[in-house]
């Protein structure tokens, strides 16, 4: 019987506007996570990581991996407008990649699950990219969890989300409400594989906030 994994994507903002506390907590952040993640056997062989940077274009910083390959984390850098659709263009792209390469390894890989982080209003016209990949029609479609903070829209939040959306609600500086979304990621990542794991019928299960401190819940846009 193939193995069910659990891919997970972080997918950042790193327009000019993240400059500063808010890139720096993620970057300090994101080693600590692979570290735990990479520490647990059990997380480590059912959860898969990537990461994905976006700014007036998008980029794979890191591959879909088994956390015990990865031997170097990538720091996310300020650059350029807020793309939206770029973002939701190459993820798309990277999942249908992923969960070919994940088949042909022999496991069986679960519906992926997006951790969106943004801090401002987008710069395109998103919405068709955004279409495609949310679509039934596209077999991997993902679950998107969408945080923002700063000048973020609570609209647009809602809109990108599809499962639900936080919004930072002043209780925290940028960096404390940075450092508690890397948390919430973590703490899915590391609950979804150990529930996956002492499963009896071996489904895979997704570990998902209700609350998290320092951000309002806000519905998925039902639209």
């Amino acid at each position: 019987m193939s193995e069910q994994v659990l891919p997970f994507y972080l997918v950042c903002d790193e327009s000019y506007s993240m400059q500063g506390p808010p890139l720096d907590a993620i970057n300090q952040e994101l080693p600590l996570i692979y570290q735990e993640i990479a520490s647990n056997p059990v997380v480590a062989d059912r959860a898969r990581l990537g990461i994905i940077g976006f700014s007036s274009t998008a980029e794979v910083l890191l591959p879909l991996a088994d956390l015990n390959d990865v031997h170097s984390i990538p720091q996310l850098s300020p650059r350029g407008t807020t793309s939206y659709g770029a973002a939701f263009s190459l993820l798309k792209r990277t999942i249908e990649q992923d969960i070919a390469g994940l088949k042909q390894a022999g496991h069986a890989p679960y519906r992926p699950t997006v951790f969106f982080l943004t801090d401002g209003l987008p710069t395109d016209d998103w919405h068709g990219e955004h279409k495609d990949l949310v679509s039934r029609d596209f077999r991997a479609h993902p679950t998107i969890l969408a945080f923002g903070f700063g000048d973020v829209d609570p609209t647009t939040l809602q809109q990108v989300a599809t499962f639900r959306a936080f919004i930072a609600n002043g209780d925290m500086s940028p960096t404390q409400a940075l450092r508690e979304f890397a948390r919430q990621l973590l703490n899915s990542v590391v609950q979804s594989a150990v529930a996956s794991s002492s499963n009896p019928s071996g489904t895979a299960q997704l570990i998902i906030p209700d609350q998290v401190p320092g951000y309002t819940v806000l519905a998925p846009d039902p639209l």
